[in-house]
């Protein structure tokens, strides 16, 4: 009964959000639906597990992480939501970036919005049929595409636009995979859930199968951010408002993740790891170096950030398609990247709304002018760069143990030369604005823009030095879904 409980919880809400007058009570049934998502998921996550419902939806290891993650973002991200709807204007004014007018979209439909596009998220993740969860995952696109268009300026639109012109377009590649996938089973009996097709992964099809995964990966890998299909990307991470950025890179990016690894899945069940695993692998390190590139030159912030999720997005491509410990090390690298570009995100809207420019040349001393954004603003940098003591060292060291432990030496080798050509680029940016001459005097900042970002950047420093048992146990489950060893 949880898992339909966490679908409709904020399904209702964000129908409620867009009819109630009143924003204190509006924001109430926010938040009230926020902590009672993330309630149910804890405890759907940790109760024995769920029978699928119909064997349509269902939560196994590997969906539970992502679940209790994408939840523990968006209560992060609604306390945060409240003090920026706060302070953004409502009258149009100039927008220092183009010169377009800024008139913000009526907070009901950002509210509505942002709790419809956490009830899709959720549908995506709990989804144990692969036509539902690909109806979950376009369903995240209508939601997601007015929330990035917020600001209504020329550049948002522009970005909306090209966000849902190019993840319909893949979506629809994807749809051919999920056909093609039927015309691999065998007999008259086709049934597209989960538990079917890993019982009948050894009758399956390799030609139709391997044509399946190509197209899935193409598909959905245009949704997660993989190079050369992440092209939407930067654009619709830097025009949405920062909580929906954060959202769209520490959450959403996870769930058309989570449809490749359901499709990988089925292929190491069917025996073709490998095809699947090679082709992720030339994915990600595609992903990184393009990444790496871009962030080089970068002069926008947010644009950074995007280009940096591009970057992270190959690093779970290689884990998985590496498999054996890389599968843990993926896993575990995504907890981190969430948590810690959440927080990245959300700071840089600090640094947005004190210095009203996304250019990096026209930023410095942000540490003087925003204390503690300023600070955490270098300690993301380090985390989301794989500094220790942060997680994300710990699970990048772990993938690069993996390409070490196969003797796969030029996939060791190109994966260290883009951690640290990134690594280079944002430290170039990145410090000149933390910490560059300024005389811009120090400026208080309210509890509900810093609360969120220091409880993430907690959490990132936490899984740095220590692991929880429950996480451990669910991370090793996860491995053990497509093949990973317990460690």
């Amino acid at each position: 009964m949880l898992l339909p409980l966490i679908i409709l919880v904020p399904t209702a809400a964000g129908i409620a959000s867009y009819l109630i007058r009143s924003n204190p009570l509006r924001r109430a049934l926010w938040f009230g639906a926020a902590a009672t998502h993330l309630v149910l998921s804890a405890l759907a996550a940790t109760s024995s597990p769920a029978e699928p419902l119909g064997t349509w939806i269902g939560l196994d290891a590997l969906s539970a992480i992502f679940l209790v993650l994408t939840s523990t973002l968006f209560v992060g991200a609604t306390i945060y939501g409240f003090g920026y709807l706060n302070r953004e204007p409502v009258a149009p004014q100039p927008d220092s970036e183009d010169g377009s007018l800024i008139k913000n979209e009526p907070e009901p439909v950002f509210t509505g919005g942002i709790l419809l596009l956490l009830a899709t998220m959720s549908l995506a993740i709990v989804s144990r049929h692969l036509a539902l969860q690909w109806v979950a995952i376009e369903a995240t696109t209508l939601a997601s595409a007015p929330l990035i268009y917020f600001h209504r300026t020329r550049r948002s639109l522009e970005a909306a636009w090209k966000y849902l012109i190019l993840c319909s377009v893949g979506i629809a590649v994807a749809l051919l995979g999920i056909f093609f996938i039927l015309m691999a089973m065998q007999g008259e009996h086709r049934d597209l859930t989960l538990a079917a097709l890993l019982q009948q992964a050894g009758t399956l099809n390799h030609k139709w199968l391997s044509t399946a995964f190509i197209f899935i990966l193409v598909g959905y890998g245009t949704k997660m951010g993989l190079a050369p299909l992440h092209t939407w990307l930067p654009d619709a991470h830097s025009e949405a408002p920062s909580p929906v950025s954060a959202l769209l890179s520490g959450a959403l990016l996870n769930c058309a993740f989570l449809g490749i690894l359901r499709m990988q899945q089925v292929c190491a069940a069917a025996g073709m790891a490998r095809f699947g695993g090679d082709l992720l692998v030339l994915f990600g390190l595609l992903s990184m170096g393009i990444a790496g590139v871009f962030i080089l030159r970068q002069t926008d912030y947010k644009r950074m950030l995007a280009y940096s999720s591009v970057e992270h997005m190959g690093i779970l491509a290689i884990g998985v398609g590496l498999g054996g410990i890389g599968l843990f090390g993926s896993f575990l690298h995504a907890v981190n990247h969430s948590v810690v570009k959440a927080m990245l995100f959300l700071t840089a809207g600090n640094l947005m709304a004190r210095f009203h420019t996304k250019d990096t040349a026209k930023i410095q001393g942000a540490c003087r002018a925003l204390p503690i954004s300023g600070v955490l603003w270098v300690a993301g940098f380090l985390a989301i760069t794989g500094s220790p003591p942060f997680g994300t060292f710990i699970s990048e060291f772990t993938i690069l143990r993996a390409t070490i432990e196969q003797e796969r030496w030029i996939v060791t080798g190109l994966y260290s030369l883009f951690l640290v050509v990134v690594f280079v680029g944002m430290s170039a940016i990145v410090l000149k604005m933390a910490l560059g001459k300024s005389q811009e005097s120090p400026t208080r900042e309210p509890w509900t823009t810093v609360l969120a970002p220091l409880v993430f950047a907690g959490i990132a420093t936490l899984l740095g030095v220590y692991l929880p048992g429950p996480l451990l146990d669910k991370l090793n489950l996860a491995a053990q879904l497509l093949g990973g060893p317990v460690q």
